[in-house]
């Protein structure tokens, strides 16, 4: 098991919803909650792209292409983040990895979980 633990993955019509949950392991669950937490998405061909994240203090930022679309939020009592991602469009299709950020700049990743997407 990897420090983050991904689920939620998979298939969704266009318009759908679907909710990333990303899990901190028990090996750094004592840094969870000042860390930021994040999203990357990656499509064939495409560069990858930063999607949501929220820091510590649950201010978030969006990338243009998911605003009003995509929520990030996170439980600390819980060691866990969350991507809600509704009205799906085909161009959100991708591999999804969540990341955290800790106060001292060390960075762990998901392994990753696959969001298609059809028309």
């Amino acid at each position: 098991q990897g420090p983050l633990v991904e689920s939620g993955g998979g298939l969704a019509q266009a318009g759908g919803s679907l909710r990333l949950s990303c899990r901190s392991s028990r090996a750094i669950l004592s840094v969870f909650s000042p860390a930021t937490m994040g999203w990357y998405r990656q499509a064939p061909g495409l560069e990858r792209e930063q999607v949501a994240q929220i820091t510590g203090d649950k201010i978030t930022n969006y990338a243009d292409s998911v605003k009003g679309r995509f929520t990030i939020s996170r439980d600390n009592s819980r060691k866990t983040a969350y991507l809600q991602m509704n009205s799906l469009k085909p161009e959100d299709s991708g591999a999804y990895y969540c990341y955290m950020m800790t106060t001292n700049d060390q960075t762990f990743w998901g392994q990753g979980t696959q969001v298609t997407v059809s028309s």
